[in-house]
């Protein structure tokens, strides 16, 4: 498995053909890296169709706070499903560059809580950071 600081790194590659399961992909190992951290093996079963949501629901037990990506998640599988759709009327390009922003949200959220176990409860704007921050 790779590390976080790998992971980013590939979320700043040069788009290419086959960027969407890249990037689904992207979030997958994010989700797997968070659930090694706690101790547990990364599900290979699918929700809805999709790891990423199987593994979303593997990582959100015991941790509300977690539950903060999942939209996140859920766009993600949205805007992979719109570029799989047979449509001429899709915008490829948009699409993939709102994965990428998705794919890096989450990244950023799981690297933060694997720096910070009580980052998330209210995923970036965060009461005790806020707090934190200001009285400094």
């Amino acid at each position: 498995m790779r590390t976080f600081a790998e992971l980013e790194a590939d979320l700043d590659a040069p788009p290419h053909e086959g960027d969407a399961a890249r990037l689904l992909g992207l979030g997958e190992e994010a989700l797997s890296l968070w659930l090694t951290a706690q101790s547990q093996q990364p599900t290979v079963e699918r929700s809805e169709g999709f790891r990423l949501l199987a593994l979303h629901r593997q990582g959100a037990r015991g941790d509300p706070s977690f539950n903060a990506c999942r939209e996140t998640c859920r766009e993600l599988v949205y805007h992979f499903n719109l570029l799989q759709a047979p449509c001429e009327v899709v915008d490829a390009a948009r699409h993939i560059a709102t994965m990428r922003a998705l794919a890096r949200h989450l990244a950023l959220f799981i690297g933060g809580k694997l720096e910070n176990a009580g980052f998330g409860e209210f995923c970036c704007s965060s009461r005790p950071l806020r707090v934190e921050s200001t009285a400094h």
